[in-house]
C-alpha cells in the first residue's frame, strides 16, 4: 500500500520525543516509499535539530503527561527575533516537501506559583512559535507550487485537562490545538489539511524510566479506561493516518491517542 510514494516529509524534532529517529518516515518505507528519498529529507532537517536558535532541540518525553519532556538546562536562550531568523535560515536548506509533522516540543514542569519567565518564554518559543513559523513557511511554499499538503501537529492530552505542575505546558498545548483549527480554516482553500494528535504518556525509553514507579504511574493509569500508556507505534500510526489520503476529509481535528483519558 504505497500511501506515501513520491512524497517528501519534514519532521521537526525527529531525533527525540514521540517520533524519535523520524519514526513515521521509517514506517513510510514499509508502505512502499523510497528510503533514499526519506534519508535525504531527514538529512536536510538536521540543521533544525542542531540549531540552538531554531526550532529543533526537543526534549525527551516522560517528564510531562503528553509528548514533551524536560529541556536541557544548559541550552542557550536567544531573543525571539534571532530565533525566528535562525529557523527561517535552517528551513531555507530544506527541499520542497509535501507533508509536515510538527513534533518539536519541550515541557518545563513547574507549579503555577513558581513558573518563571524563562520557562514561559522557552515553552512558547518551541511549542507555539516554532510550529507557527515552520508551518507558515511550509504552507507558503506549497501555495507557490500550487500543490496540496498535510500538516500534523503533535499536541497532548494536557491541552484539554488541567494537571498539576503543567501550567505552561498545558497552556501552550491548548493554544496549539486552536492554532491547528485556525490553520485548517485558512489553509483549507489551498488544499492543505491541518490536524493534530493528542497523546497520553508515551512509552519511549525516557517515558518508561520516568513512569516505572507504580506510585507515580498508578494515579494516571487509573484515569485511562484502557489501563495503559501509549506506545510509540500508537502515536506514529495516528500521525500516518492523518498524513495519508485515507483522512482526506479530515481537517481541523484533534485526535486523542490516550486510551480514553479525555473521556474519563
Amino acid at each position: 500500500m504505497e500511501r506515501f510514494s513520491g512524497r517528501r516529509v519534514l519532521v521537526t524534532g525527529a531525533g527525540k520525543g514521540s517520533v524519535p529517529r523520524a519514526a513515521p518516515l521509517e514506517q513510510c518505507w514499509r508502505f512502499g516509499d523510497d528510503p533514499r528519498r526519506v534519508n535525504r529529507v531527514q538529512q536536510r532537517c538536521a540543521p533544525l535539530r542542531r540549531d540552538r536558535q531554531g526550532c529543533g532541540g526537543t526534549a525527551e518525553p516522560g517528564g510531562g503527561s503528553g509528548s514533551g519532556g524536560e529541556p536541557d538546562p544548559d541550552r542557550s536562550r536567544e531573543p525571539a527575533k534571532r530565533d525566528w531568523e535562525a529557523t527561517e535560515a535552517a528551513l531555507s536548506t530544506v527541499e520542497d516537501t509535501d507533508l509536515l509533522v510538527n513534533n518539536a516540543a519541550v515541557a518545563v514542569l513547574q507549579p503555577f506559583l513558581q513558573v518563571t519567565k524563562e520557562a514561559f518564554d522557552r515553552s512558547f518559543s518551541v511549542n507555539l512559535r516554532a510550529v507557527l513559523q515552520v508551518s507558515q513557511i511550509f504552507a507558503q511554499k506549497l501555495i507557490a507550487r500550487g500543490a496540496p499538503g498535510v500538516i500534523v501537529n503533535v499536541s497532548s492530552q494536557a491541552s484539554q485537562r488541567a494537571m498539576l505542575n503543567h501550567t505552561v505546558y498545558s497552556a501552550t498545548k491548548s493554544a496549539l490545538d486552536m492554532l491547528t483549527k485556525s490553520m485548517a480554516l485558512e489553509l483549507g482553500p489551498h488544499k492543505i489539511r491541518v490536524n493534530c494528535v493528542n497523546p497520553t504518556v508515551v512509552m519511549t525509553n525516557m517515558g518508561r524510566l520516568n513512569w516505572s514507579d507504580p506510585q507515580k504511574s498508578g494515579p494516571m493509569l487509573s484515569r485511562i479506561p484502557l489501563g495503559k500508556f501509549a506506545e510509540l507505534d500508537d502515536v506514529v500510526n495516528g500521525i500516518l493516518f492523518l498524513l495519508s489520503d485515507q483522512s482526506n476529509m479530515t481537517t481541523g481535528a484533534t485526535l486523542p491517542i490516550d486510551g480514553g483519558f479525555l473521556s474519563s
